[in-house]
């Protein structure tokens, strides 16, 4: 039971803090620069000869990058078909997600899926159904730290890769801002909404360990973290809260240890510039071949 009530996506007061964080991180534009530079020759090569597409996205979220990648891969193939599945656990957000489809005219043709449910469980269900639909190109993103065993995840969606199709993981980059906080306080950070944090390097090896072939496109990407060292500050209360995956960062941990976390912080894991802390929010592209 305890693993069923563990996090597996974000619900409730997770969709505010975790939409208050995109606002202030640039993450998604940090992502989409790096969609948009690599994806246009994966997905000519991805889509040669095909006479239709299917796209499956897990832990898409609100769909907001899902709703680009697929406008792209449209625009690479404008007479194929295209299919689109989506997993993701939590409704709410797959309810915006499907209103963003409503509003983007080109993809309201598109058929899509909806799996409300955690990636676990889709695995169950297409194990027990039998029904195991292939697909052009699969991408998880900033999601395999929701899940108990990666590397069977990353085997499992590998296998429903068609001839030709990529697999796309993106997470946070080895040796990082968050890789340096969440592997510093370990015993502090795991275990509640994060059961045990990975970085690229362990998806890597995992990669490796399985004989995938792959290859790593950084997505630098920094955010301004400043308000989070003046403890009066709403913004940086609620910086802190997600940073650390708690409800209140005050509350959470003793005076020593938040001391401890916000002079790492200050000082492993950013980069001063004109009088402002830049946390290194840098990503990883592994992009995984069939």
């Amino acid at each position: 039971m305890a693993a069923e009530a563990r996090q597996t996506c974000y619900e409730g007061s997770a969709v505010q803090s975790f939409h208050f964080f995109l606002e202030h991180s640039g993450e998604h534009k940090a992502i989409l620069q790096c969609v948009h530079k690599v994806l246009p020759g994966e997905f000519k090569r991805i889509g040669e000869g095909k006479s239709s597409l299917d796209v499956l996205g897990i832990g898409s979220g609100g769909g907001e990058l899902d709703v680009q990648m697929l406008s792209l891969l449209q625009s690479s193939f404008p007479s194929v078909p295209l299919t689109a599945d989506v997993v993701d656990g939590s409704s709410e957000l797959t309810d915006n997600f499907k209103a963003l489809v409503a509003k983007t005219t080109n993809l309201q043709k598109v058929p899509f899926a909806w799996h409300i449910m955690s990636s676990e469980d889709y695995q169950k269900q297409v194990k027990a159904t039998g029904a195991m639909k292939k697909f052009d190109f699969i991408h998880m993103i900033q999601m395999l730290y929701f899940v108990d065993d990666p590397p069977e995840t990353i085997r499992f969606y590998h296998s429903l890769l068609k001839n030709n199709g990529r697999l796309m993981i993106i997470i946070e980059k080895s040796k990082g801002g968050w890789d340096t906080l969440w592997k510093t306080y370990k015993k502090e950070l795991w275990g509640d909404a994060i059961l045990e944090y990975r970085s690229s390097a362990e998806i890597i090896s995992y990669l490796q360990s399985q004989g995938r072939k792959y290859e790593e496109h950084v997505i630098p990407n920094t955010f301004d973290i400043t308000e989070c060292f003046n403890p009066g500050s709403e913004i940086g209360h609620r910086l802190l809260n997600f940073m650390t995956a708690k409800d209140d960062f005050y509350q959470a941990f003793a005076p020593e240890i938040r001391a401890g976390m916000l002079d790492l912080l200050r000082n492993k894991c950013s980069t001063e510039k004109d009088g402002r802390m830049l946390f290194d929010s840098s990503l990883s592209c592994l992009l995984v071949y069939a």
